[in-house]
């Protein structure tokens, strides 16, 4: 007989081995504790999430990968359910890796069941399950616990706190105060970029034929009178009426509407009917333009002179510049949906401060007009430019509605294909070559048009792998999942695996899988038996299904020709999921030593397995085994770089050998 399997454990980052992490922390709390039969309470579920890290949302598919949070209500004759639960502020995310769109949180996360109340004392149980995950070094950590919503009914609306351990039973401790005011949970540096691209559009703007001409004549009106100080509230008054459109859309456009967007089919159909819209008006097939009985009344105010004049001056200049800075605007408060309530106010104000900004310099320091380059063909060129990134634009929002419903109407090589021949028109047209109906003839291309046009053919040969395969990273939130391409030549050439590399065919391989094509099991029992009869080290792998960290070990180090080969011939390989939820017949279950709790389903066994073994619950996390029973150096899990793996499945196998 060969010597015991013992075990060699692998350390996940810096953290030591010893260490159960908790980084989440839950409470929960109603928000009318007094509320009385007939009546309807919201339930309020608050999570204090550690640094550097996130939580899953429950309002995306839960087949894409991640593991969604879920909510589990105990039916009772007490209480009722009224619509479905809502997540409050999550952000949304495209992966290249799950290929798809997900939400979460950072910092804190929020989340409302609303009820009815049908008879006294309500009996109103449940539980939760959700996932967390850690961008710092690749953890990604299941948990679930209970709720007893009864209790704070009965307290006067008493907040209770969890932390977020799934491993043991959890201490309540009732923390007096009531309803916990939400924090922020939006990301401030996508904020920021949010921004920062709104100021970008608000000076695209400046250089289009409604707007452009409009500088000097405004200035020269300023510097008429002789005040220096009209002109700065000039530039004021165009901020403060930008910044109110954000202000009264802005109920309209919170973090409820993520929902919506991220679902629902209809608002994004319109969105990319909008947009479209806005692309044909660029190109010169008609204007958008207001009333011109609303403009003239306006026009009119203008004239009455003052601090009121110069108010209704700037707001004749915002209507009349409509028809080239509408379709921004619009863009602008499309993409802000969703996001925090403030995020329409920062987009308008953004853009206004950009778009003020020479008005009301030039009026400081008119002088400077003299630099200005002339008005002429160049404006349209601009607006027939913005014409063509919005027709490109339009298309995600069209993609969007095309994956949730399954429509294939854009596969990911058909919608690269819209984009090759989009940007391929608009390097010509910089180029000269094609003109649109408000185009003055030009004989030459300038510089700038053919420095554009270069940089706009690039991205065309860029795009054009993408077609057989390419991943094309820094578009992977604009594009369809690549699993949607008919032609992927990066699928080719995977080694193949020998039939004879295990031993029986695995337990549950209908519905978990290895990735590459690596033959492997997914229970600990079945691949230790297999290890032992072909006298190999037994390599599990602690993964899961949301685990993205895992995703990204797969993709960029198990993929590697020298891992996969040492992983399909050297090791008996079993991938334990940790967050799966088939449950086991009964006569499988068992109680745990380490929390007590009743272990129902695969992925709550191999958590407890992972544990109590190894005193560690994240994700990625591999463990060799070996004959002895003795740790074998190095210890590595997620580590991105593909010689560290090598050496470590090498060590690990001859240290195998040496003590068999």
């Amino acid at each position: 007989m060969k010597k015991l399997i013992a075990i060699v454990l692998v350390l996940v980052g810096t953290q030591g081995w010893t260490q159960i992490l908790k980084p989440a922390t839950w409470s929960i709390e109603v928000s009318n504790p007094s509320a009385q039969v007939g009546e309807t309470v919201d339930l309020i579920f608050n999570v204090k999430i550690d640094e550097d890290w996130y939580l899953y949302s429950t309002d995306f598919d839960p087949d894409l990968g991640p593991m969604v949070t879920e909510f589990e209500f105990i039916p009772d004759s007490s209480y009722e359910l009224i619509d479905s639960l809502a997540p409050i502020g999550a952000k949304k995310k495209y992966d290249e890796l799950w290929e798809g769109e997900y939400t979460y949180f950072r910092h804190t996360a929020k989340f409302i069941q609303k009820i009815k109340i049908l008879s006294q004392n309500p009996e109103i149980k449940g539980s939760y399950a959700y996932q967390v995950c850690t961008d710092v070094d690749g953890k990604c950590i299941p948990f679930d616990d209970e709720f007893d919503f009864g209790k704070l009914l009965s307290s006067g609306g008493q907040k209770v706190e969890k932390s977020s351990d799934s491993t043991s039973d959890s201490k309540t401790e009732v923390v007096e105060g009531g309803i916990l005011k939400q924090r922020g949970v939006n990301d401030p540096y996508s904020l920021l970029a949010f921004m920062i691209a709104a100021f970008i559009a608000g000076l695209a703007a400046i250089f289009t034929p409604c707007v452009f001409p409009m500088i000097p004549m405004t200035v020269s009106f300023f510097t008429g009178k002789k005040s220096k100080g009209l002109g700065v509230l000039y530039g004021l008054s165009i901020i403060i009426i930008y910044t109110l459109i954000g202000s009264l859309l802005a109920p309209f456009m919170g973090p409820e509407t993520a929902n919506e967007l991220a679902t629902n089919w209809i608002p994004n159909v319109i969105f990319f009917a909008v947009f479209v819209i806005f692309a044909l008006s660029f190109l010169g097939l008609f204007e958008i333009t207001l009333p011109s009985k609303f403009v003239n009344n306006i026009d009119k105010q203008a004239d009455k002179g003052g601090l009121v004049g110069v108010f209704f001056m700037a707001f004749t200049l915002v209507l009349v510049s409509f028809s080239c800075t509408g379709p921004l605007v619009g863009t602008i408060l499309v993409e802000s949906a969703g996001g925090l309530i403030l995020k329409p106010v920062l987009g308008m104000f953004a853009f206004s401060l950009a778009f003020a900004l020479p008005f009301t310099v030039f009026a400081l320091f008119p002088s400077l007009m003299n630099n200005l380059p002339k008005s002429g063909g160049w404006l349209n060129s601009v607006k027939v430019v913005l014409g063509f990134l919005e027709l490109a634009f339009a298309f995600k929002f069209l993609s969007i509605a095309d994956q949730a419903y399954h429509w294939n109407l854009l596969d990911r090589e058909i919608y690269l294909a819209v984009w090759i021949v989009i940007f391929t028109l608009m390097g010509f047209y910089l180029l000269g070559k094609i003109n649109l109906p408000h185009d003055s003839q030009s004989e030459k291309t300038t510089v700038g048009g053919l420095m554009l046009a270069i940089l706009t053919f690039s991205f065309v040969v860029y795009l054009i792998p993408g077609m057989f395969g390419a991943p094309l990273k820094a578009l992977s939130g604009y594009l369809p999942p690549q699993t949607t391409l008919d032609f992927d030549l990066t699928a080719k050439g995977q080694y193949v695996q020998e039939d004879n590399s295990i031993c029986e065919a695995p337990k549950y391989a209908d519905f978990l899988h290895l990735p590459h094509g690596i033959q492997g099991y997914f229970d600990y029992d079945q691949a230790l038996a297999c290890a032992k009869e072909q006298n190999k080290p037994l390599f599990i792998d602690f993964t899961g299904h949301g685990c993205v960290n895992c995703r990204e070990m797969e993709a960029r180090v198990w993929s590697d020709p020298q891992v996969l080969k040492r992983l399909k011939e050297d090791f008996v390989v079993v991938a334990l999921y940790v967050d799966d939820k088939t449950e086991l017949p009964e006569s499988a279950w068992y109680k745990s030593s380490y929390d007590q709790k009743i272990k129902k389903s695969i992925g709550k066994q191999n958590a407890d397995f992972q544990i109590t073994k190894f005193n560690n619950n994240a994700q990625p996390y591999y463990v060799i085994l070996d004959m002895e029973g003795e740790l074998i150096p190095p210890i590595k899990a997620y580590d991105l770089k593909i010689a560290n793996f090598v050496a470590f499945l090498d060590e690990a196998k001859a240290e195998f050998l040496n003590r068999k």
